[in-house]
């Protein structure tokens, strides 16, 4: 088992690097730093990470083919791998709906718009002049005009069934955007689909469970840190989900409303126990221990510590690679 830690730069620079040094000293083998306009710029935080450390893989977990143009993306992940020395990672998904409205972007056909953006990239980033007509992106005589060195993973996001079989038909690997086994499960079982659809059935995949966790030696601080995340993630969660664990519709529609209304505050509010424990792993922890090896049972082979991390995200990463020593060793 690997694993990750996801940034979210709503951080100061500076204090992510210092933080991607502790993660890196730490043994962590994976930093994503995720991609909203409303953010630090994903790949400026990413060229700044790569020249602080040496070892650690680095990327974009995730960005989508709406804001950014998939040649744009195949130049700037080319060129995060030569800033770090072949370490670059680009994970790819079709993007949050919830913050494309904001900026006034409709996010159709998302299945397609992911899959015809990995063609163009991988064409791009194999040096290759690349002549597409799709239905949502066209490219007519496209290329790099410098090399962009070693093969670059590509790992697509998602949470539903049709996002996660194309992972397993075209990508490297799948972040798997669920904190619950059942969700993670259902995931891995969708991607080895895709893998057979794709004539992949026995290449080698990263399974990655892309986790929301928060943990602190006070399992009631971790759970409270939890709620602003999690309203997130309840706010887009699809039906089945809710069904795990009875999370009734009207309740997610009420953090919904408050999230249109921008009232963050309220909606952290509303986030009901039973949603924190679908959408996220929070608490001591001994309960990510537990979840880690439930997911090793299941197949995965990475595990991201994503958002919140915990109230004191330092704290909670020092405690975490403790119990995963102690769960290694």
């Amino acid at each position: 088992m690997r694993f990750g830690v996801e940034f979210v730069p709503y951080l100061r620079l500076d204090t992510m690097v210092a933080l991607a040094k502790e993660v890196e000293q730490l043994g962590f083998q994976q930093i994503w730093v995720c991609d909203h306009y409303h953010n630090r710029y994903v790949h400026s935080v990413l060229a700044q990470l790569a020249l602080n450390t040496h070892r650690v893989q680095l990327g974009p977990g995730v960005t989508n083919p709406y804001l950014t143009h998939p040649a744009v993306t195949a130049a700037a992940v080319a060129t995060l791998n030569e800033i770090s020395k072949g370490r670059a990672l680009l994970g790819m998904s079709s993007g949050d709906p919830f913050f494309l409205e904001t900026v006034g972007v409709e996010q159709t056909k998302p299945v397609t718009s992911v899959r015809e953006a990995i063609h163009i990239i991988r064409g791009l980033l194999a040096g290759e002049k690349v002549d597409f007509e799709g239905e949502c992106f066209t490219c007519r005589g496209a290329r790099l005009r410098f090399k962009p060195g070693n093969h670059i993973p590509i790992y697509i996001g998602g949470r539903r069934q049709r996002m996660l079989r194309l992972a397993g038909e075209v990508a490297d690997g799948a972040l798997i955007n669920a904190s619950h086994p059942v969700d993670i499960e259902d995931s891995v079982k969708s991607i080895k689909e895709g893998m057979i659809q794709g004539g992949r059935a026995h290449a080698a995949f990263d399974f990655v469970a892309y986790l929301a966790v928060s943990i602190d030696s006070d399992g009631k601080r971790a759970r409270d840190a939890a709620r602003g995340v999690v309203a997130f993630v309840a706010s887009s969660a699809p039906e089945k989900s809710l069904a795990h664990r009875a999370i009734s519709a009207e309740d997610v529609e009420v953090v919904r409303r408050y999230l249109r209304r921008g009232d963050l505050a309220r909606a952290r509010e509303a986030v009901t126990d039973e949603m924190l424990d679908e959408f996220s792993v929070c608490g001591g922890v001994e309960v990510l221990a537990d979840r880690v090896e439930e997911l090793a049972r299941i197949g995965v082979t990475t595990i991201v510590i994503g958002s919140p991390i915990g109230p004191e995200p330092l704290k909670s990463l020092k405690l975490i690679a403790k119990e995963i020593s102690d769960l290694s060793g």
